[in-house]
C-alpha cells in the first residue's frame, strides 16, 4: 500500500483525535504517549527546539486516516534520555567526528517502555520503519536511537538492521495483597523490619501524608509541587527539565492519570511526589522536598504509591530508571530494550562489538539480581 508521508514539527499538525485514536490501537500504550502529555512537553518549552529537542514526527497517512506515526526528535545533546550514549559521543569527538545532531525516538525525560512505532497494523509498521530508514539516510545525522520499545518492536528493528541494547529497571507486582502489611508479610524479615523502621522515622518526625487525586488538585498544589521539584534539582546542582507550565498543563488535560502525595509537618507542606497511573499500572515519576526528613523520600515516592496500588487493585508499579535499592522494597528486575543505528560503518562495527559484550554483562547482572530476590 502507498502511504502519504508527513514530517511534522508539532503534534497539532496531526491532531489530538487522530494521534490518540492511533495510540488506542497499540498494545502496551501508556499515558506518556498521549497527545496531552507530549503536547504539554512541547508547548511548555520543556522539550522544544530551544532546549535541544526538535520534533520531527513521522506520520503516515492512508488517504485521510493516520496509519502510523513515530515520536521523533532531532537532538544536539543526550540529556533526558536514560539510555546513556555519552561514551559514544566522546569517541566520535576524539576522532574528529560530529555525534550531534542525532535522531531520537522516545518520550522526553521518561524512561517508560511503550510502543514507539505506532501503527494500525503490521504493514503500516513495516512502512514506518522503511520511512525512518530513508529519513536517517537522507538527513545529516550520526545515528538514530529508539528508546524503551517493547521487545516485539525491538526485534522488528533488529531485523531491519538496528543494533539492540538492553538495560534493567525495577518493577513491583501486586499479588492481590489485602493491605500494606499483607505485602510486607511476603518479604524477608530484615527487609520487612527496615521498611517498618523507615516509615516509623517519618511518623516520629511529625510528618503526615495526604494523597491528592489529579481531579482534586488545585493550582496551589501544582505551585507547591513545582517548588519542591525545582528545589531538589538545585540541591543536586542540576537544572530541572520540567516547569510549572508543564505541570499545570498535565494537571488540566489528564487529571484522571495523576496522583500527588503531599507531606506536611507543623501544618505546612514540606515535600511532594507525583505519580502517573492507569487502572493497571502506576509509574513513579517526580519528587521534591523543601526540608529534609530521613526516609521521607521512600515514604512519598514508594510506600504511599504502593499503598495506593494495593487499595486500587493496580497490578504493576514501574519504579523508573535504575536503582537497586528498590529491590529491598519489593521491586524485581525487568529487562528493557533500545535500538540503535549508526551511519559511520566503522563506529557501527565498534558499537556492535561493545553491545555484544555489554549484553553478556546484563545477563549476568540479571542473574545476580534474581538471586537476591527480596521475598521469603
Amino acid at each position: 500500500m502507498n502511504y502519504r508521508t508527513h514530517i511534522v514539527s508539532s503534534l497539532s499538525e496531526i491532531g489530538e483525535a487522530a494521534w490518540d485514536g492511533l495510540l488506542a490501537r497499540q498494545a502496551e500504550a501508556n499515558p506518556f504517549l498521549s497527545y496531552a502529555f507530549l503536547h504539554a512537553l512541547h508547548e511548555s518549552g520543556s522539550a522544544a527546539p530551544d532546549t535541544g529537542w526538535q520534533p520531527q514526527y513521522i506520520a503516515l497517512y492512508d488517504g485521510e486516516a493516520l496509519a502510523a506515526a513515530l515520536p521523533l526528535y532531532v537532538k544536539d545533546h543526550s540529556y533526558g534520555e536514560y539510555v546513556f550514549d555519552w561514551a559514544w559521543a566522546d569517541a566520535y569527538q576524539r576522532h574528529g567526528l560530529d555525534y550531534y545532531p542525532k535522531l531520537l525516538a522516545a518520550v522526553p525525560f521518561t524512561p517508560v517502555a511503550g510502543p514507539r512505532l505506532l501503527a494500525r497494523d503490521d504493514a503500516a509498521r513495516a512502512a514506518l520503519i522503511a520511512v525512518l530508514q530513508a529519513a536517517q539516510e537522507a538527513m545529516d545525522v550520526s545515528s538514530t536511537h529508539i528508546l524503551f520499545p517493547p521487545e516485539e518492536h525491538a526485534r522488528q528493528l533488529e531485523a531491519a538492521g538496528f543494533l539492540l541494547r538492553s538495560g534493567v529497571q525495577f518493577h513491583w507486582l501486586n499479588r492481590g495483597y489485602a493491605n500494606f502489611e499483607d505485602f510486607l508479610a511476603t518479604l524477608e524479615a530484615k527487609k520487612r523490619k527496615n521498611i517498618r523502621a523507615e516509615r516509623r522515622k517519618v511518623r516520629e518526625a511529625g510528618v503526615t501524608l495526604r494523597r491528592v487525586r489529579g481531579v482534586d488538585a488545585v493550582d496551589a498544589d501544582w505551585v507547591f509541587f513545582n517548588r519542591c521539584y525545582r528545589h531538589t534539582y538545585a540541591a543536586h546542582y542540576s537544572t530541572p527539565y520540567l516547569n510549572l507550565d508543564f505541570f499545570r498543563r498535565i494537571g488540566a488535560s489528564m487529571p484522571e492519570n495523576i496522583l500527588l502525595v503531599i507531606a506536611e509537618r507543623g501544618g505546612r507542606p514540606i515535600a511532594s511526589s507525583l505519580v502517573i497511573h492507569t487502572e493497571d499500572t502506576l509509574y513513579g515519576r517526580y519528587w521534591g522536598e523543601l526540608e529534609h526528613v530521613p526516609c521521607l523520600h521512600f515514604e512519598c515516592a514508594y510506600y504511599q504509591p504502593l499503598e495506593f496500588c494495593i487499595e486500587q487493585g493496580i497490578a504493576t508499579f514501574e519504579g523508573g530508571a535504575q536503582g537497586e535499592h528498590k529491590m529491598a522494597r519489593g521491586f524485581l528486575p525487568t529487562r528493557t530494550f533500545s535500538a540503535h543505528w549508526l551511519a559511520h560503518p566503522a563506529f557501527a562495527d565498534a558499537i556492535q562489538n561493545f553491545l555484544a559484550r555489554e549484553a553478556g554483562g546484563i545477563d549476568e547482572y540479571m542473574s545476580e539480581l534474581n538471586e537476591r530476590n527480596p521475598f521469603r
